[in-house]
């Protein structure tokens, strides 16, 4: 109500002063308030996490960066370079450089996402006195979410004799059923980045990027962006996301179809996946990694399935039916492998992507689904246990060990 009236106010004024052209301040629009996943950070758990990994200092970080800067210019080079060292220091952390600077174990991805979240909020509620117009915020924030998201630093080294595989991690997810969840797919990214394998043809480079939980994003094209400058010099890539409990898969096919469970913002989609020149979009793509070799290969203690089921609608039906062994022509998606979420579609898009670039020949990549990451037994309030830590080290560890017996087989 506060805001009706300050609204009715500055509408009274207005007219009577006859003010016709706005200024700079007045043209900009009031911060927004605090999305749905970013409200989630007033809870107990994510605090605990960011005080026990030591980035609780991230957002106030910047929030002092923005308090200082005196126009969108700099504001925009403040949040693009706390963006990135959020990147570095979570990276930094998960591969043993540098102080812990708190007790939870460095494999932890979570103190990446709720940090980030934090300075997104920031950035978000952020009013400042030289006016932000919604466009300008928009800005903003996409610069946080792909610079603290490793999406702007892939790179690697020039020369010959070093393979180059790309790989990609979410964020925690379901976190109104559990909001001490860890993606271990996160973990894998943090683990990985910019490391290399020694496989049996030489030495190969990964690396990686994480991506968001939302619909949204999808829709407006953040994995396309971000992967289509570097599909083409790779020679290896997966999208990696948590599956189903005690196995990992690797996802033979991938279907053009959001199945409307919500996101992290508590939104669904049900809808075809959207994508440009949706006419020659196909219901299914199919994934160029060498999964007879990955299943052979002795990667963990996880067992890994190739797996082949999916659900259409038949061609000439109304009707969802399994197939344990694929599509049948004609068909219409409604899960690929990997489901109807988001899993199955950033695997629908990569791919995808690879065939409209011309790559499906001669560029292996799918989609790896780990195990669900599980607490130790009883454990039903702390943020952490031995066997959770256990647990993720160990899926980290046996990604690490697919990428290697994929790379061998290229």
């Amino acid at each position: 109500m506060n805001s009706i009236r300050v609204r009715l106010g500055v509408l009274g004024l207005a007219l009577l002063t006859g003010l016709t052209t706005p200024t700079a301040a007045s043209a900009a629009q009031a911060a927004p308030s605090p999305t749905v996943e970013e409200q989630r950070l007033g809870k107990a758990v994510p605090q605990e996490i960011l005080r026990r990994s030591g980035f609780d200092t991230v957002a106030p970080r910047l929030a002092r960066e923005l308090g200082a800067a005196r126009s969108y210019a700099e504001a925009r080079r403040a949040v693009a370079r706390e963006g990135a060292r959020l990147w570095r220091r979570a990276v930094d952390r998960a591969q043993g450089r540098g102080p812990a600077a708190g007790d939870l174990s460095r494999d932890d991805d979570r103190p990446l996402y709720w940090a980030r979240l934090g300075m997104t909020r920031e950035v978000r509620t952020w009013d400042p006195e030289f006016g932000l117009t919604d466009g300008q915020r928009a800005t903003l924030l996409d610069e946080l979410e792909r610079t603290s998201r490793g999406q702007t630093t892939i790179g690697y080294p020039h020369g010959k004799g070093l393979k180059r595989i790309l790989l990609t991690g979410f964020d925690p997810f379901t976190l109104d059923r559990d909001i001490r969840i860890s993606n271990p797919s996160g973990a894998t990214a943090l683990a990985l980045d910019g490391t290399v394998i020694e496989t049996a043809d030489g030495p190969a480079r990964i690396e990686t990027a994480v991506f968001p939980v939302r619909w949204q994003d999808f829709t407006d094209g953040t994995v396309e962006r971000t992967l289509r400058p570097y599909l083409p010099k790779v020679d290896l890539f997966t999208t990696v996301s948590q599956g189903r409990v005690g196995k990992f898969d690797i996802e033979r096919t991938n279907g053009a179809w959001r199945g409307g469970f919500g996101d992290n913002d508590n939104i669904g989609r049900t809808e075809t996946v959207p994508v440009t020149d949706p006419a020659s979009q196909p219901q299914w793509t199919t994934t160029t990694l060498p999964y007879r070799a990955i299943v052979a290969a002795e990667t963990g203690r996880f067992p890994v399935y190739d797996n082949t089921s999916v659900t259409e609608i038949p061609a000439g039906g109304t009707q969802p039916v399994v197939r344990p062994e694929g599509p049948t022509p004609g068909s219409t998606a409604r899960q690929g492998g990997g489901g109807d979420y988001l899993s199955n579609e950033i695997a629908y898009r990569a791919t995808l992507l690879r065939d409209r670039l011309g790559l499906h020949d001669r560029l292996p990549g799918g989609h790896v689904h780990t195990p669900v990451l599980q607490f130790g037994a009883g454990n039903t309030t702390e943020v952490t246990d031995p066997e959770f830590v256990r647990n993720r080290l160990d899926i980290i560890a046996q990604v690490r060990a697919i990428l290697k017996a994929a790379a061998e087989e290229r």
